[in-house]
C-alpha cells in the first residue's frame, strides 16, 4: 500500500469522489486492524445547496474550509456519524462522503461492532460505516493522510479495474437531482443501486 499525497485532494471534488473509489479506509483499534475499500462516494460543492458549506463557514462545518485530506465527521439524523474527506484548496468549503465500505481486513471486529446484522449490510450506508470503524467526532478534523494516524486513507498501488456509476446523491432534500453519486458497478457493498 502507498500513501496519498497532499495533492490528490487538491483537486476538483468530483474528480476526488470518482478517484477514492478502491481505495482503503484504515483503522487501528486496540482490538486490531480494520481495512475496508471505498466503493461508493457523493460530492458535495460550494455551490451546492445541499452541502454544508452553501451557507458559508460554521463552527459545524470548519473542517470543510480548511485544508484538504482532512476529516469532516458530522451528526445526523440524532443518530449517526457520518465521515468526509475535505477537498480543493483551503478555504472553498468542499468534501467527499464516503458512503459505502467493502470489508478487507478485521471483519470480526467490524461484525461485532455492528452486531447481528447480514454481512452485505456491515458497511453499506454512511452511519453504518462509521459504526463499523468506531469513528465518532473525535475523529473530526484529522489528517487522514498522516501515516501514524488511528484513522487514514491509502492508495492500493493497483490499476482501478471496474467501472464507475454516477447517479443521483442519496437521503437529501436540496439539490436531489444532482449526479454527484459514484459508486463501483455491481459491488454487492453499495448502499443502494
Amino acid at each position: 500500500m502507498k500513501s496519498f499525497s497532499k495533492s490528490f485532494f487538491k483537486k476538483d471534488t468530483i474528480a476526488v469522489a470518482k478517484a477514492l473509489l478502491g481505495k482503503l479506509l484504515i483503522r487501528e483499534t486496540p482490538s486490531g486492524l480494520i481495512v475496508a475499500r471505498i466503493v461508493e462516494t457523493e460530492a458535495y460543492l460550494l455551490d451546492d445547496p445541499a452541502s454544508h458549506s452553501f451557507n458559508g463557514r460554521t463552527p459545524r462545518n470548519a473542517p470543510m474550509f480548511g485544508v484538504s485530506g482532512k476529516s469532516y465527521v458530522y451528526f445526523t439524523y440524532g443518530m449517526y456519524n457520518c465521515l468526509n474527506v475535505t477537498t480543493n484548496k483551503k478555504g472553498v468549503g468542499e468534501a467527499v462522503l464516503i458512503r459505502a465500505l467493502e470489508p478487507v481486513e478485521g471483519i470480526e471486529i467490524i461484525k461485532r461492532n455492528r452486531g447481528n446484522v447480514e454481512e452485505k449490510n456491515l458497511c453499506n450506508g454512511p452511519g453504518k460505516l462509521t459504526i463499523a470503524f468506531g469513528i465518532t467526532k473525535e475523529e473530526n478534523d484529522i489528517d487522514l493522510l498522516d501515516e501514524g494516524s488511528e484513522l487514514r486513507l491509502m492508495a492500493t498501488g493497483k490499476a482501478r479495474d471496474f467501472e464507475i456509476v454516477e447517479t443521483t446523491r442519496v437521503g437529501i432534500s436540496k439539490a436531489t437531482e444532482i449526479q454527484q453519486r459514484f459508486y463501483i458497478k455491481r459491488n454487492k457493498w453499495v448502499s443502494s443501486k
